[in-house]
């Protein structure tokens, strides 16, 4: 693979030299797929489940050419049909029906792997019963297993946990937590010492607690320290996020223009607190003079139906880390 001019990867999968750690989640999901169960990923975005997908799939290919890997992101699919156009497409090229796609995975000699990325979605299509559909085609096909990701938390949970929906109790569940700060230190510094940089473990942590350890801005943070070729501070690091944030004022704005009034008063507050366990508690309600504790829950629920906060081992944060900095830069400004 040709080397990169940049191997903090922000975006894609580009080899298992720019991959941080995920040994052990690696492991499982391949002794999981081996074993012939079907697995449930479930993490927010930008903590790296498609990268581990990926991750999996590369080594599948590195160590059995006799096992075919499918990958798609059915995020931007809003109804069954454009699903069925989108899956045939990925497994046999051509679009076709659900069925005769079924029938072809069905009479395959090659054991398969399908990861189908942001699977909550077809929760949300028109149709009604497409998850009894989906359910009862796959559950016949004897040589084909699936990884289910997802980042809707509680979409995916039920879809997977309740006894109500077709896929109840059909696939291994499977969380991806942070990646250990010690093991991304140790990746970070064999990436940078070619470059003739070095982060101490006190100038990482800083960077790491900064961004709650989440995968994708501490990448972003890390591409851009690379680029500068200068010696790594938390000053360097402060103004680099300082940076990154401003980039996106205009997009910033955007989404917090089209915010009802609550749920922007909701939403700051929360970005102030930086994690908060009960909105509608009174001494939280009162602080940030926010209204009745009804109207903030239907807020709330908005908020986190549009992805702008996430629920975190029972707390909510906002679900954009650069945002709610932006949010913490904006209210300082009225203060």
């Amino acid at each position: 693979m040709k080397k990169l001019n940049n191997p903090f990867v922000i975006y894609g999968y580009k080899g298992r030299e720019y991959f941080c750690d995920r040994e052990q989640e690696t492991k499982t999901l391949l002794r999981a797929l081996h074993n012939e169960r079907n697995i449930v990923l479930i993490s927010p975005r930008r903590i790296g489940k498609t990268g581990l997908i990926h991750h999996a799939f590369a080594e599948i290919a590195r160590t059995d050419n006799d096992i075919r890997c499918f990958y798609m992101d059915v995020n931007a699919t809003r109804n069954l049909t454009e699903f069925i156009h989108y899956f045939a497409k990925t497994v046999i090229g051509k679009v076709d029906t659900l069925e005769k796609i079924f029938d072809y995975l069905k009479l395959s000699e090659k054991r398969i792997y399908i990861a189908i990325d942001e699977f909550q979605q077809v929760a949300e299509y028109p149709e009604k019963g497409t998850e009894a559909l989906l359910r009862s085609y796959i559950q016949f096909l004897p040589n084909v297993y699936f990884i289910f990701a997802g980042s809707k938390q509680h979409i995916m949970s039920d879809m997977f946990l309740s006894a109500k929906r077709p896929f109840y109790q059909s696939a291994q569940i499977m969380n991806l937590p942070l990646i250990d700060e010690s093991k991304y230190l140790e990746f970070a510094n064999r990436l940078f010492l070619p470059n003739g940089q070095m982060m101490s473990k006190e100038v990482f942590h800083h960077l790491y607690t900064s961004l709650d350890g989440q995968t994708w801005y501490l990448q972003v943070v890390l591409n851009r320290l690379y680029e500068m070729k200068e010696a790594i501070t938390t000053e360097a690091i402060d103004s680099t996020i300082e940076e990154l944030v401003d980039e996106q004022d205009v997009a910033f704005n955007s989404y917090y223009e089209s915010l009802t009034n609550n749920q922007a008063a909701l939403l700051s507050a929360i970005a102030q607190e930086e994690c908060v366990s009960s909105v509608t508690s009174m001494e939280f309600i009162s602080k940030y003079r926010l209204p009745a504790p009804s109207s903030i829950s239907i807020a709330l629920t908005a908020l986190i139906n549009r992805e702008f906060v996430y629920k975190q081992d029972n707390t909510y944060i906002v679900y954009d880390r650069f945002f709610a900095r932006w949010l913490r830069k904006k209210n300082a400004r009225y203060e």
